[in-house]
């Protein structure tokens, strides 16, 4: 298998966040969420706190965020 984006989770208190999701994509966090716990010997992972590791990820790797954030701005919403 091949070495996944993210590694394991920090336990940190979270801040409650309502969202509505494809199910294709819940299903794809199930799927991701087995398979990183497997990766890591961790146990089961909560499908749910997938989305903030990989949003900070995204935002992280995004170079069009980063240099919005370097020049002080922020990105136009769409």
């Amino acid at each position: 298998m091949s070495k996944l984006k993210l590694g394991a989770l920090d336990d940190d208190k979270p801040v409650r966040l309502t969202i509505e999701l494809p199910a294709q994509v819940h299903r794809d966090l199930i799927a991701y969420a087995q398979a990183l716990a497997r990766e890591t010997s961790q146990h089961a992972i909560e499908p749910a706190k997938l989305v903030a590791p990989m949003l900070a990820r995204f935002m992280a790797t995004d170079r069009g965020f980063a240099k919005a954030r370097k020049q002080g701005a922020s990105p136009k919403p769409t």
